[in-house]
């Protein structure tokens, strides 16, 4: 049975949010520490896929006893989903890593690390097989069946995915109808929710709701959450019996 375990499940300035002293921030709840987004996905095979790569991920993988990543999906190129990459090179030392994500996102990691893809690497630096896709066409990953999802975070188009009966989608602020048609069936779903007001750019609590209801997925956990969503121990308690609040360590089955 796969297992996704939540690696961080908080939005860019991390939880508790630096210089902040709300009672959030303050709290001793360890569901209350959030890091910066990103999970992995432990297949029956063995393999293990990263999703999304933030620079909380050398933090995070000294928590949980992984000796290998397969390979990554990458959502977009925001830092806080892409500040670790420089940090998969000791799973990389065996075997290069593939990384898939879309074209304009490779293009802007090119820019951001050359190093990692020049002709010419400097010993030691991440051993990585960068796939930049073009196409929404499904791809295969580590001996299983990856379906990308686009959606918008603002005006800027990035990437979900969908693995088997699972879908994973963070900053997402709108989708269209031809997308929402790919959660079809979905058993579990796991999409972003920043906090109960609106955000030009990222779900409200209650439009992630809306989203999870017009999927009929039979679980939903919450990611990308700001301090602003609240005491896990509240709002959890206050969301449908089949929706929660992700966090940090969490593993799910399906």
């Amino acid at each position: 049975m796969p297992r996704l375990r939540f690696l961080g499940t908080g939005t860019s300035t991390g939880v508790p949010q630096i210089g902040c002293h709300c009672e959030v921030c303050c709290s001793t709840d360890l569901c209350d520490k959030r890091l910066r987004t990103s999970a992995m996905l432990s297949l029956d095979n063995g393999a293990h896929i990263l999703i999304d790569c933030g620079p909380d991920f050398r933090q995070q993988m000294l928590r949980w006893p992984y000796d290998k990543i397969d390979a990554a999906l990458i959502t977009h190129e925001h830092y806080d989903h892409v500040g670790g990459i420089d940090d998969l090179r000791p799973f990389s030392f065996r075997k290069s890593i593939d990384v898939y994500t879309n074209e304009r996102c490779a293009h802007n990691l090119k820019q951001r690390i050359p190093y990692c893809f020049a002709e010419k690497k400097y010993p030691g630096v991440p051993n990585i097989s960068l796939h930049g896709l073009s196409e929404l066409k499904p791809f295969c990953v580590a001996g299983v069946e990856v379906v990308p999802i686009e959606v918008l975070h603002d005006q800027l188009p990035i990437w979900g995915y969908r693995i088997g009966s699972m879908a994973y989608i963070t900053d997402m602020s709108s989708m269209s109808s031809d997308e929402m048609l790919k959660l079809d069936g979905v058993k579990l779903l796991v999409i972003n929710a920043l906090r109960h007001t609106l955000h030009h750019s990222h779900q409200s609590l209650s439009q992630a709701l809306q989203v999870i209801d017009k999927a009929n997925a039979q679980t939903a956990y919450l990611v990308h959450m700001s301090h602003e969503m609240g005491l896990h121990a509240i709002v959890d308690k206050s969301l449908p019996p089949h929706v929660h609040l992700a966090y940090d360590g969490l593993e799910v089955e399906w």
